[in-house]
């Protein structure tokens, strides 16, 4: 309860000015003024999330100031190195050779870090180029096209529907000393890349707008992947939407709609056909009643087209009408 409070001893001032009580005294300043006081009655400060996981070390980078003195012994020993790695290379001459040359072919870059450091001039290659053993560290990168089919993926559209969608992505490496500089592994982060990319492009469109719109959602994609590989040193060159497959229910109730809408449009032209026809036969009619000898001419034609057949039997009505004629004589 009385913590806060200030607890005063009685010393007496012939025993302060004593060397022991000097040094204890000097040795209390030193340690208050290279403390933080904290006022009465409060609670220290937490500290927070960020301040508690800073390192006690910190790595030397580009931005931070090196010290003169180690800046200068890191050269003195980085030339003393090159220094005997060539006298080694003289000594073990021409042995020597089979170790520091290496070929590299049309398609491929090399990019040489020498001490750490990348090597004046950018990426090596093609043809046959020069490595300092024991100091210098070169990685090869592939220029061709790789192509990636990515696995299907399970997509929710914007209406509820669950499709599998399979595509490939065909990219390159633009720029080595990038791919090797600013990822770990270029090829695998962009294939990564591609499968998050065709889920989220993917997973804002409706199943029709996936059935129909496939040129423009591969376009999206390309588009996505080329901004987001770019610093990488990659070159998204071409994506295409290989299949999307559909549950086996829903492709069953598609096709039975489809089979419905088929059959109502079959229904509607044969009925447009029977409206036209009977249209066509009124008009014969009132030809054929205006002139009473073309139904006979009708039936003569209609006997020819049945005797082309080559029947042995044939059923030829014979109209009233035609013995009118003969019933008019009698009478």
């Amino acid at each position: 309860m009385h913590r806060d409070r200030p607890v005063v001893l009685p010393v007496s001032t012939e025993r302060l000015q004593a060397p022991r009580y000097r040094r204890i005294s000097a040795i209390c300043a030193q340690a208050i003024t290279s403390t933080v006081a904290i006022p009465t009655g409060r609670t220290p400060r937490a500290m927070s999330g960020k301040e508690r996981s800073e390192p006690q070390w910190v790595t030397p980078s580009s931005n931070q100031d090196v010290p003169p003195d180690y800046e200068t012994i890191g050269t003195i020993f980085g030339y003393a190195l090159v220094v005997l790695s060539w006298i080694l290379i003289i000594i073990t001459f021409p042995f020597s050779m089979c170790v520091c040359l290496k070929v590299i072919k049309e398609y491929e870059r090399v990019v040489i870090f020498r001490i750490g450091r990348l090597v004046f001039g950018g990426a090596r290659g093609p043809g046959m180029i020069f490595i300092i053993p024991c100091i210098d560290t070169y990685r090869k990168i592939d220029l061709r096209v790789v192509s990636y089919a990515v696995p299907p993926q399970e997509i929710l559209s914007k209406d509820s529907v669950t499709v599998s969608v399979d595509a490939v992505v065909y990219f390159r490496t633009s720029d080595p000393i990038a791919s090797v500089n600013n990822v770990d592994d270029a090829i695998y982060s962009t294939k990564l890349l591609a499968q998050t990319t065709l889920r989220n492009a993917l997973g804002m469109k409706t199943l029709t707008e996936m059935l129909t719109e496939r040129e423009a959602i591969a376009q999206l994609c390309e588009t996505i992947l080329d901004e987001g590989t770019e610093h990488w040193g990659v070159k998204v060159e071409r994506v295409e939407v290989k299949d999307i497959r559909l549950p086996q229910q829903l492709t069953r109730a598609m096709a039975a709609e489809a089979e419905a809408a088929r059959e109502a449009r079959a229904k509607v032209v044969a009925a447009e056909g029977e409206q036209k026809a009977s249209r066509a036969l009124k008009e014969a009619a009132d030809v054929i009643q205006a002139n009473p000898v073309a139904l006979q001419l009708r039936h003569l034609q209609a006997l020819s087209s049945i005797a082309a057949e080559h029947n042995s039997t044939i059923v030829f009505p014979v109209p009233v009408e035609m013995f009118g004629a003969f019933m008019k004589k009698e009478n």
